[in-house]
């Protein structure tokens, strides 16, 4: 069996969690996951940024650094890295073929339910890591904390981004829930770092880490982000944290991606703190080197393009900042300015619409491939009456395709909603150009 049909056996959604079936298929691999140095990231957003960061400047300090993320936008093998790079195709099918057997035989049983797709992913992950000698590695959980897949780690740091609504028909319909299922990646007397939280989040990740005698380190007022300048390669900053500042360019845009910096920057400081090899160059080249397509992702052109992966309210509000900060989209007129726009079902499109529709003056409304995708003649209840005008368009192609159409060529195009949206965009870098639209 091969990966794409578990993932079209399984469904995330649906599946009843169990850790016991991803200890007892990694005991039959003889536990690949113990022994190497570790850092495990949960929250709602900013955790594949943050998780690319540390692992960027874990590698340029020396360490061979392996990066577990998810979702993928353009390959699957996007989601297992070493030192930057996808695992080979080679590789995949090697580890997919030796592990396939023992998955069989375990749903055979179904005494613990059937393995899902992404447990088979994170077992695959754990064994490349340790087959290719990996001396760390960066392990980002795919749902909640508590109980996903990748919490039968013991890390040496705890890493949690900031937590909001998501997924609540599995988490919880309170932050207070949510949080309590991310802060389930803190082990005992493990130190933790948090970035900045609402009150009732860091609420409960405090009282976590007094149980587990954890030290928590928040990226508050001790540590700040000042944006100097855009260069050619991307954010020139000056980052405050609580041992140095340190200058550096970020190619990675976006005003949430200095928050996301910080929250890097106190996770690798607290990593020096436990005996880690990291100079204040190694977190310059580190930074400097990190790629992280989907996320405010700029391409220049006539009209110049955004995508982003925006899928909830916070990352909506986060986008908008961040097109109202970035020059070359700041100057671009409301009535040039063009959003293609599509979401999941499962997402609050019209909180999205709140924060969006005032910014721009048309929007087409889409639909990613994926199952989950809303169709366009729901969305547009979310941004009728709302002073902007909208169109409609059946997929990303023929979205962009419109966009191409009726944009001018001093205009602004941005894709949110969904990863998959921004991923079908980014697929073949899609670039509308002028058209008919006015000059």
């Amino acid at each position: 069996m091969g990966l794409t049909d578990y993932e079209s056996a399984t469904s995330r959604a649906a599946a009843n969690y169990d850790l016991r079936r991803v200890v007892e298929l990694l005991l039959r691999l003889h536990s690949p996951h113990i022994g190497i140095p570790s850092v495990h990231l949960a929250g709602t957003k900013g955790k594949g940024s943050t998780a690319a960061l540390i692992a960027s400047v874990m590698s340029a300090a020396g360490y061979r650094t392996g990066l577990y993320t998810s979702p993928h936008l353009l390959d699957f093998r996007e989601r297992i890295r070493l030192d930057g790079k996808m695992i080979s195709k080679a590789h995949l099918v090697r580890i997919m073929d030796y592990i396939s057997p023992m998955v069989e035989e375990m749903n055979a049983r179904t005494c613990l339910g059937k393995i899902t797709s992404f447990e088979v992913m994170t077992v695959l992950a754990f064994e490349f890591f340790h087959r290719q000698q990996a001396f760390f590695q960066v392990i980002e959980t795919g749902l909640g904390g508590r109980l996903d897949a990748t919490n039968v780690i013991t890390p040496n740091l705890s890493v949690l981004t900031p937590i909001s609504l998501d997924h609540t028909e599995v988490l919880g319909d309170s932050l207070a829930k949510i949080s309590a299922e991310k802060a389930g990646i803190i082990k005992h007397f493990v130190p933790v770092v948090s970035a900045a939280q609402r009150p009732e989040a860091m609420a409960v990740i405090r009282e976590r880490c007094l149980k587990t005698g954890s030290k928590l380190i928040e990226v508050t007022d001790s540590y700040k982000a000042e944006l100097l300048g855009y260069t050619a390669q991307g954010q020139s900053l000056k980052l405050s944290g609580r041992q140095a500042e340190y200058r550096l360019c970020l190619p990675l845009l976006g005003h949430y991606q200095r928050q996301n910096a910080l929250t890097a920057l106190a996770s690798l400081e607290a990593l020096v703190e436990e005996g880690f090899k990291i100079s204040n160059e190694d977190i310059a080249e580190g930074f400097g080197q990190v790629r992280w397509p989907g996320r405010f992702k700029v391409i220049k052109g006539k009209p110049l393009m955004v995508i982003d992966g925006a899928h909830n309210q916070e990352a909506a509000a986060e986008l908008l900042l961040s097109l109202q900060e970035y020059p070359p989209a700041a100057k671009v007129e409301k009535e040039k300015r063009l959003l293609v726009f599509g979401t999941s079902f499962d997402k609050d499109a019209g909180a999205m619409a709140d924060v969006l529709s005032g910014y721009f003056g048309t929007v087409i409304l889409t639909h990613s491939l994926h199952p989950r995708a809303m169709k366009p003649d729901l969305l547009r209840k979310a941004f009728d009456g709302r002073g902007l005008k909208v169109l409609e368009a059946d997929g990303v192609p023929k979205a962009l395709e419109l966009a191409g159409r009726i944009a001018p060529a001093d205009g602004l195009v941005c894709v949110a909603g969904s990863l998959f949206v921004a991923a079908e965009a980014l697929k073949g870098q899609s670039q509308p150009r002028s058209g008919t639209g006015s000059k």
